[in-house]
């Protein structure tokens, strides 16, 4: 009986969250998101999360990271959008891998190329791999007390011989070439191997830089003063030359407006994620035809990832990158 009572409450649960999902969904399709103005809109792409190249993994009421395959789907949508002038991105990420902010900014780049204006607004933290995304754009808006910043990159690997001896845990290891295990857990880095890991480090903090420099019109050797990994806060950013102008959400939005001849208070059109009770209304990967996420066999893969290190790295990755 008590079983039957949980499983009724569950089943319950499960169809409320459905039904109001669905609404919510019918909601966002009928209305986008006040304004006043005319003739097109504003769209706002939210990124959320941490940020990983492919489809992020949702949580249970909201996303947990920030999909590049999403976030370059509406981008793109965007861009081919007439009735849309201008994009907002509101960045909330601490960063993400390396690859992911990649595809992301060059979706933004494509934005820029169809003749829309895009605006970076920074939330709570726009460090490393989102900061990577917002150089992109042709402003970028941050509160005085946003993160952001942490222009560089750090790769880490584990050795766990002495708790594998301790657990009685031993590993054979067959290879094709002296290589393929780098930054296998059961054994020491080789020198060889060290080279190996710093010159992937040197790389892709060279094409971060050139990245900034890129996007916001500086010296490469004025960035690399500035990319020691530090996060600075938004005024200090102002001050660095990192970000254009201090302010909210509205008044990113307002920048948009008049940066695209809609003037101030346009109207703007919500293109985030459905969420995760809405994916299954409408089925997952509905969105572009997207596919499932793959996490299967990423214990031994080596993720390249730009971020500030605020917490705990995601579960099966072995070596990750990010900025301090």
């Amino acid at each position: 009986m008590r079983q039957r009572t949980i499983a009724a409450v569950v089943v319950g649960v499960v169809l409320l969250s459905v039904v109001i999902g669905a609404a919510a969904t019918l909601s966002a399709g009928r209305n986008p998101v006040g304004g006043q103005g005319g003739g097109g809109t504003v769209a706002v792409i939210p990124v959320s999360g941490m940020i990983v190249s492919g489809r992020g993994v949702p949580g249970l009421f909201g996303g947990s990271q920030a999909g590049s395959d999403e976030i370059t789907a509406r981008l793109r949508q965007a861009a081919r959008d007439p009735g849309v002038k201008a994009v907002v991105l509101r960045l909330n990420s601490p960063g993400g891998t390396a690859a992911g902010a990649q595809e992301i900014a060059a979706a933004v780049d494509r934005v820029r190329k169809a003749g829309k204006k895009v605006v970076a607004s920074m939330g709570d933290t726009a460090a490393s791999g989102a900061y990577w995304v917002a150089c992109r754009a042709d402003k970028i808006v941050a509160e005085p007390g946003t993160l952001t910043g942490s222009i560089g990159v750090i790769m880490q690997t584990q050795d766990l011989q002495g708790l594998y001896h301790k657990l009685g845990i031993a590993t054979e290891t067959f290879k094709s070439g002296p290589y393929k295990d780098m930054g296998a857990p059961n054994r020491p880095v080789t020198p060889a191997e060290r080279d190996i890991f710093q010159g992937m480090v040197n790389d892709i903090y060279d094409q971060f830089v050139h990245t900034v420099a890129d996007g916001r019109k500086m010296n490469p050797d004025r960035v690399k003063q500035l990319a020691t990994g530090r996060v600075y806060t938004g005024r200090q950013a102002l001050q660095l030359g990192l970000v254009d102008q201090l302010g909210s959400f509205q008044d990113a939005l307002d920048l948009a407006g008049r940066l695209s001849g809609l003037g101030p208070e346009p109207r703007v059109t919500d293109l985030g994620p459905r969420g995760f009770w809405q994916d299954i209304m409408g089925g997952a990967g509905s969105l572009a035809g997207l596919a499932a996420p793959a996490t299967a066999g990423r214990a031994f893969y080596p993720a390249v990832w730009l971020l500030v290190p605020a917490g705990p790295l995601p579960e099966g990755v072995l070596s990750t990158a990010g900025t301090q």
